[in-house]
Order: C-alpha cells, then structure tokens, then sequence
C-alpha cells in the first residue's frame, strides 16, 4: 500500500472553467481514503503566506511588489513545497498568466528545478463548456470570452505543458473534465498517481 511509496510532486494545471479545484479536492480525498498522505498546495495562497510573513497583508500588495521580490517569493515557496514528505503532493497552478505583455509562464524553469515534478496533469475540458461554467461562476470575477479564444487559451496550455515535461522529464497527461463527469476526471487522475 502507500508505505513504501515514493514522494510524488504532482503539478495539476487548468485554464479558468476546467473545474480543477474541485477535481483536485476530489482526487485528494480519494488518495487519501486509500492511504496515502496527500498534501494540496494552492501555489499562489502559499506564496501570499511566504509575503505574509514579510509584512505583506493583501494580494494586491504581492503583485505591486519588483519582480526581484516576486520572484525570491516564488523560488521560496517552490522550495517548501520541494521539501513536503507526504506522499502525494499535489501543486496546483497555473501553466500561464495572460498578461498585456503576453502569456507569462506560471511554472519557468527556474521553478521546475526546485520542484523537480514527478508528474504534470493538465485538466481541460470542451471549450463550450468552459464558457458556460465561466458565465455561471458567480463567486469569481472572469473574463468572459469565446469558444474560439478558450481554444486558444488549451491550445497554448498544452503546448507549455509539454514543453515542462520535456524541461522535467516528467510524464504528463491531459485529463478531460466534461460536464458531468468529474468522477471519472477523478478516477483518471488517481488511476495515475496510485495505480489504481
């Protein structure tokens, strides 16, 4: 069982709309109940925690910081989460950031060397579907945009998601999220990491 099992950083992807967070609160659960330490890492709350304790009090203050500061912030939360012991560790993050400046990459090389990923799981899902739980995602302040330009958005998604498995030489999958099917986005998931 997971007695013998190896520490896994596992870094799971998904555009905004895919449902990665409850598929990964979800698959969590499930290693969990079969045994295995499972540890969920939200990358961005664990780098405004790392600010925190620099005087930083609110988001907006962590992105008004230099680039310098942001960048020591990240490669100090990479390298806590570098030296979890949990079996599984999950990261979940973003694959890239749409800026004016263009698609800045959530996970540069610089981190992927202190995380050293076993796995990376990118979740997706149709594009009109994505669009949709978009437009009914109260709770969130999206951008609303097209089917075409979600499409754009996976594309260049997994075009990044395989080029850090190249960079890591670690595996990567794509999983499929579709509307009522998260069980089965679930299973997928834990299918990869525990064998079952």
């Amino acid at each position: 069982m997971a007695e013998n099992y190896n520490n896994r950083r596992v870094i799971i992807v998904g555009i905004p709309g895919v449902g990665k967070t409850s598929v990964i609160s979800l698959a969590a659960e499930v290693l969990n109940q079969k045994g295995y330490t499972t540890a969920v890492v939200v990358f961005g709350t664990a780098m405004f925690e790392e600010a925190k304790e620099m005087g930083v009090n609110d988001r907006d203050e962590l992105r008004r910081l230099s680039i310098d500061m942001q960048r020591r912030l990240q490669d100090k939360t990479a390298r806590r989460i570098a030296e979890m012991k949990d079996n599984i560790v999950i990261i979940d993050t973003h694959i890239f950031i749409n800026t004016k400046e263009g698609y800045y990459p959530g996970l540069p090389m610089r981190l992927l060397d202190i995380i050293k990923p076993t796995h990376i799981v990118m979740v997706v899902a149709e594009p009109e579907e994505i669009v949709n739980r978009r437009k009914s995602d109260i709770s969130r302040n999206r951008d609303i945009i097209s089917a075409k330009d979600v499409q754009r958005e996976l594309d260049i998604s997994k075009v990044m998601v395989a080029s850090c498995s190249i960079l890591t030489g670690s595996p990567f999958i794509i999983i499929m999220n579709n509307d009522n099917k998260i069980d089965e986005a679930v299973l997928n998931i834990v299918k990869v990491l525990a064998g079952g």
